[in-house]
């Protein structure tokens, strides 16, 4: 019985040996991080009679466990730049694609900007709308 012990566990510790090579040979695993609850709120605050508002799904590409902890970490800061950003948009801005993807682009500087500030790296290596509705 032991000798049938030693023997699996001599055959197991290659293999385990090996897995764990595999870990560290690979690539750090991207994930996405959806900032949640979803951004709402009024935009192009230019005094006219009509009040517009939108709503967005932000979600950030990160790679690795310690980004994703730093985004968490770091949440309130985004957020707040991030409703700044969209509350500063007029009807122009929003209104067309090439708009909504300049929008895009500055959202996710001023989040890497802000992960910048705070972990002094970027972290952050793009920023999805998965939905932007505009009213």
């Amino acid at each position: 019985m032991k000798a049938w012990i030693l023997l699996m566990l001599a055959l197991t510790l290659p293999m385990a040996a090996h897995a764990e090579e595999a870990k560290e040979g690979e690539a750090p695993k991207v994930s996405y991080y959806s900032l949640t609850p979803p951004f709402v709120g009024n935009y192009a605050l230019d005094g006219g009679p009509k009040l517009r508002v939108y709503k967005a799904d932000v979600a950030l590409r990160v790679t690795g466990p310690e980004a994703a902890a730093a985004i968490k970490a770091n949440e309130p800061l985004i957020r707040n730049q991030l409703v700044a950003l969209f509350t500063q948009q007029t009807v122009e801005s929003m209104g067309s694609v090439e708009g909504k993807e300049k929008l895009r682009q500055e959202a996710l500087k001023q989040t890497q900007q802000v992960m910048n500030d705070e972990t002094g790296k970027p972290v952050v290596e793009d920023l999805l709308f998965n939905n932007l509705i505009i009213q």
